[in-house]
């Protein structure tokens, strides 16, 4: 296993986990990644942006999955926990926490606080998110573009952040 910086040439593999997995779902509708406008170029995406980042795990030579970090709201020093998704072959085989912890290390360094926005359906994500110390918020936090989420949680950062 390998996590590395998202590449140009990963961009078509990582637009397809995640679409597939919202689809899955019954979530390829608007209000959730699936319709993101920068979902064809990520790499382009989060490289532009400052404290920002996006990183795939490899299996193998196969991209499976990726998390990325990006700022929400610059005054209060918060990021977002963004496009978290894996290949459905991967689930239950803890690269999901391996990428969490890529994520919430490089947030420590930039952040404060670190945001992110989920639906109540998906059990195993949530129950990931709380082990991290994500807490369970009533709304969403103003500035961000999900709206047919329904879950939301902001997690305090610590410097350094401890595996």
């Amino acid at each position: 296993m390998t996590i590395r910086g998202i590449k140009k040439e990963d961009n078509s593999t990582i637009k397809k986990i995640i679409q597939d997995s919202l689809e899955s779902l019954g979530l390829a509708i608007p209000g959730t990644a699936y319709f993101d406008p920068q979902l064809n170029d990520l790499f382009q995406y989060y490289n532009n942006l400052k404290n920002a980042n996006y990183w795939v795990v490899e299996i193998a030579g196969e991209v499976v999955g990726g998390i990325g970090i990006a700022p929400l709201n610059k005054h209060n020093k918060i990021c977002e926990l963004q496009k978290f998704y894996l290949s459905s072959k991967t689930h239950g085989l803890g690269y999901g926490k391996k990428l969490m912890e890529t994520a919430l290390s490089f947030a420590s360094k930039h952040y404060e606080k670190c945001y992110l926005e989920t639906m109540h359906d998906l059990k195993a994500a949530c129950i990931l998110y709380e082990k991290f110390e994500f807490k369970l918020l009533h709304e969403p936090l103003p500035g961000t573009d999900h709206s047919t989420m329904n879950t939301w949680y902001l997690k305090e950062l610590k410097k350094p952040f401890i595996f």
